[in-house]
């Protein structure tokens, strides 16, 4: 009995060996090393990444699930900078700054002592802000799927009950670390777009008033704290949150989409969105020499 529990042990940890394999195989498929010391890095999650807009840029990592028409490679082609894109869809802060994801080094490894340009987008998926609203949205639906969610999942959490303050400590520890890395460089953090409308509703969201609510308000306490963080650090801040405001995903020219989106992904930028924010950067830039 023994040599047969023993054998399934061991086939167990095989096939388990053989999928984080597998996984790994996947995610490195494709990816070239990145440019070390690289004039423009750009670093974040899929707001960065450019999720959904246009096709995988050759050489990346395709969990990564970067799109073509992202801002960073839209901000790369108006200023004339060679772009490292580091960014990935699913990023934390954390990731960014100290690595693990997808096997991954940190994201903030191509910057160095010549790096003339960084841009940041992230801290949504710290405190679960787009999968909130994808979740919200999802148990809408009248399928199996959705009944379950709503059976198992108690809802999203207003956002007193977010780790806020673990976030902006985060956010300050890697714009220092960016900072020690490249003294030179000119750092500018870019607030999510905003997603909901200043009250209320509508058809593309796919969520209730009372759940509108509380991710507005989850929203809002994202951007200000980015804001914080950002100014506490002698950043640059690019306040997308507040700039896309006649924007939202209700909106009659949307820079965000809403829950089925005929074209790109659930909840994120839209082309109109990603090239609005990489002129808003430049503009930025321009302004503050």
């Amino acid at each position: 009995m023994k040599e047969i529990a023993w054998a399934a042990a061991l086939l167990v940890a095989l096939v388990l060996a053989a999928s984080a394999l597998g996984a790994a195989a996947l995610v490195l498929q494709g990816r070239q090393a990145p440019k070390m010391d690289s004039p423009y890095v750009a670093l974040g999650s899929s707001y960065a990444a450019g999720l959904g807009l246009g096709p995988r840029p050759p050489g990346s990592p395709i969990l990564c699930r970067r799109g073509n028409n992202g801002y960073p490679r839209q901000l790369a082609q108006l200023t004339g900078l060679t772009l490292t894109d580091m960014s990935c869809s699913g990023a934390t802060i954390l990731h960014v700054l100290k690595g693990g994801q997808f096997f991954m080094r940190p994201q903030i490894a191509a910057i160095g002592p010549d790096t003339k340009l960084v841009t940041l987008t992230a801290g949504g998926n710290d405190i679960g802000y787009i999968g909130d609203l994808l979740l919200l949205s999802y148990r809408q639906r009248k399928t199996i799927g959705a009944i379950i969610l709503s059976h198992l999942w108690k809802g999203a959490r207003p956002a007193q009950d977010r780790n806020f303050q673990g976030l902006q400590r985060n956010i300050i520890a890697l714009l220092d670390e960016i900072r020690r890395r490249a003294p030179q460089a000119r750092i500018v953090v870019v607030t999510y777009p905003t997603v909901l409308p200043p009250d209320g509703t509508c058809a593309q969201l796919g969520i209730g008033d009372r759940d509108a609510a509380i991710m507005r308000g989850v929203a809002g306490q994202l951007a200000q704290v980015t804001r914080d963080a950002a100014q506490a650090s002698g950043a640059i801040i690019v306040d997308m949150a507040s700039l896309s405001n006649d924007h939202n995903a209700c909106s009659t020219a949307p820079w965000v989409n809403g829950a089925m989106p005929a074209q790109g992904a659930a909840f994120h930028p839209t082309l109109a969105g990603a090239t609005a924010t990489a002129q808003h950067i430049l503009l930025a830039l321009n302004q503050k020499p």
